[in-house]
């Protein structure tokens, strides 16, 4: 049981905050992979290294709330 609420709080709430205009393909693609489109969408992402990742290519670009 309590691998689970441990799993369940491992989140990470992610909000595109700037425009993804005059971002290069890479950057557009990775905000889209998230689920995040147009300006204020939020999406709630699991805290791993593959999150980080991508918060590493679009972290000017969102905000991100533990």
């Amino acid at each position: 049981m309590a691998t689970k609420k441990a799993a369940a709080a491992a989140t990470l709430t992610i909000t595109l905050k700037k425009s993804l205009i005059g971002s290069n393909k890479k950057q557009i693609a990775t905000a889209e992979s998230l689920g995040l489109k147009k300006i204020g969408d939020k999406t709630v992402q699991p805290d791993n290294a593959t999150t980080k990742g991508k918060l590493v290519v679009i972290g000017h670009l969102v905000e991100v709330n533990a």
